[in-house]
């Protein structure tokens, strides 16, 4: 494994892998059902593979009890990705069509299928026409 940081950046980019800091973050809270764990600025660090984002939030959080307020939030609307009044999110169903080389129907079927899971949705295309 390289230990240096442009080696690391190449192999990362051959792979499809990004990486982001997401600067001046002043507070992350994760929120359970009956806690909220609040980190106070936190270093976060965006991954992105083949189109899908994960945060990594580093730093050390307070935990409390969860408030029975209503929550502000700054997230916007979820756009093109939403859930529909049934079916999967259509970010799901375009990943499973690229995939798996297959119609929107298709996709949506084999997502039904394999609980909206896409990467369960595309092994079952592909191994049931042999690809």
């Amino acid at each position: 494994m390289p230990r240096d940081p442009r080696q690391m950046e190449l192999m990362m980019r051959r792979l499809g892998m990004k990486t982001e800091d997401l600067a001046d973050v002043e507070e992350v809270i994760v929120r359970t059902r009956t806690k909220d764990h609040v980190f106070q600025a936190p270093n976060v660090t965006i991954l992105t593979v083949q189109g899908v984002r994960t945060y990594q939030v580093v730093g050390h959080p307070e935990i409390r009890p969860r408030s029975a307020g209503p929550i502000v939030s700054a997230v916007a609307p979820a756009g093109p990705a939403a859930t529909g009044p049934s079916g999967p999110p259509e970010e799901d169903v375009r990943l499973v069509m690229e995939q798996a080389n297959v119609s929107h129907e298709e996709a949506v079927e084999a997502l039904s299928q394999s609980h909206g899971e896409p990467a369960e949705a595309i092994l079952k295309i592909l191994t049931r026409s042999g690809r």
